[in-house]
């Protein structure tokens, strides 16, 4: 009964927005929140499962439910997110979170350097069930209403060639490359004459490669197994797309010096990166154990020093709020749609595992201080024009561009 009465009181202080209704493992129920919003039910099914709870929530929360040991039982997984978190944005931590946080500074400290073999093994857990069919990762571009995945991740490909003002005769290195296709769609699309992708993954290396082959564009995209940290060359565009949340504060200064290095005098870099708007703090504990090993949200306050040092000088900023948290639902609809074929692949724990996760992230998206930067970065202050009209127009060649290549922009890379 200890363990029931502190649970309770756990939840009961939590500010909880809806109704959260909790069964102990000994049948002991009780209800707590504000009743304005979702209506949602777990159940603890051993004792063992509310002690993990009540000395760890950041870690244990996701664990218990990965491993079937907290059920919802009535309500979505989603629903449960949103009375979890849905007041909490900008409320102090409870003070045993608080005390966890900083020992896992600590311990980034000691052993949270990405080394490039660390972040080889790293690169190494993603999957990807619930990718658009072009396989295009990380936030889509919802520009308009209605989008679907395919045309707002075709948007976000638009909105960064606008920003890169990419174009004919230039020379790009697309730092965290993915599947590949950013890199064809700057050379497919917006004509750039070079383009060279790296990554870590063997995986993604080998379809970048296949795609650029079957695209045509084998002579003028290369796709390299390299870490940034060796990138050699100099070029007039640089971009990197959801590939900074894994480098680190450590080596912050090594990336923007490289970029410096990397990029020509009148070149233009865009990095577009997942961050946070309050102040710096480790990244979840479940998410870097069991989804992102290494990962690390930043906040501009750790990125700006680093910048200022390296020389580059900061052309625009823009932050996109909502756009991940539609993305992310958008891929719990895909992933819930192959569940099955998941289960089959791999096993329920396995299917619960990316259910908590990607409902979790667009809770943290929607309701908490998770973000999208898209920052832009020049050596020369004259590089990029005076207003963003620039920005529009740009997007708006790049969409006829989409119309005039041999296939449309939303099936430029579609899995083979």
């Amino acid at each position: 009964m200890l363990l029931d009465r502190l649970l309770e009181r756990t939840f009961s202080v939590s500010g909880l927005s809806g109704t959260l209704t909790v069964v102990t493992a000994d049948g002991h129920r009780f209800r707590a929140g504000d009743g304005d919003g979702p209506a949602v039910t777990v159940r603890f099914l051993d004792w063992a499962a509310e002690r993990d709870l009540l000395l760890d929530p950041e870690l244990k929360f996701g664990e218990l439910f990965t491993d079937g040991r907290l059920l919802v039982e009535a309500g979505s997984l989603p629903d449960l997110m949103t009375v979890l978190v849905a007041r909490n944005h900008g409320a102090p931590p409870l003070r045993r979170i608080r005390v966890l946080a900083a020992l896992r500074r600590l311990a980034r400290r000691i052993i949270g350097r990405n080394t490039p073999s660390r972040s080889r093994r790293n690169v190494a857990r993603h999957y990807d069930l619930f990718l658009d069919a072009n396989w295009v990762y990380s936030c889509a571009y919802y520009a308009a209403p209605g989008m679907s995945l395919e045309e707002a991740q075709a948007a976000k490909m638009r909105h960064i060639a606008a920003k890169l003002m990419a174009g004919p005769g230039h020379r790009v290195l697309d730092i965290g490359c993915g599947w590949g296709a950013l890199s064809l769609y700057l050379a497919d699309v917006a004509g750039c004459a070079a383009v060279r992708g790296i990554t870590l993954s063997t995986e993604q290396h080998r379809v970048a490669q296949t795609r650029a082959a079957e695209r045509g564009l084998a002579s003028r995209v290369r796709f390299a197994l390299e870490d940034y940290r060796l990138a050699r060359g100099c070029f007039d565009r640089i971009v990197s797309v959801g590939m900074f949340e894994h480098v680190g504060p450590a080596d912050y200064d090594t990336f923007f010096r490289i970029v410096r290095d990397r990029l020509t005098d009148d070149g233009v870099m865009l990095l577009h990166t997942i961050g946070r708007t309050g102040e710096p703090a480790p990244t979840n504990p479940w998410i870097t154990r069991y989804i992102f090993p290494g990962g690390h949200l930043p906040t501009l306050s750790e990125m700006m020093p680093a910048i200022e040092r390296s020389g580059l000088i900061l052309a625009d900023i823009e932050v996109l709020q909502l756009h991940y948290a539609e993305t992310l639902r958008d891929w719990r609809a895909r992933f819930l749609a192959h569940r099955d074929e998941a289960a089959a692949l791999y096993d329920e724990r396995f299917c619960r595992m990316w259910d908590w996760y990607l409902a979790s992230a667009e809770a943290a998206f929607r309701h908490e201080d998770a973000v999208v930067f898209q920052i832009q970065l020049v050596r020369r202050k004259d590089v990029v024009p005076f207003t963003r009209d620039y920005v529009a127009e740009a997007e708006a060649r790049l969409r006829q561009a989409e119309d005039d290549v041999r296939a449309p922009a939303g099936r430029l890379l579609a899995p083979a």
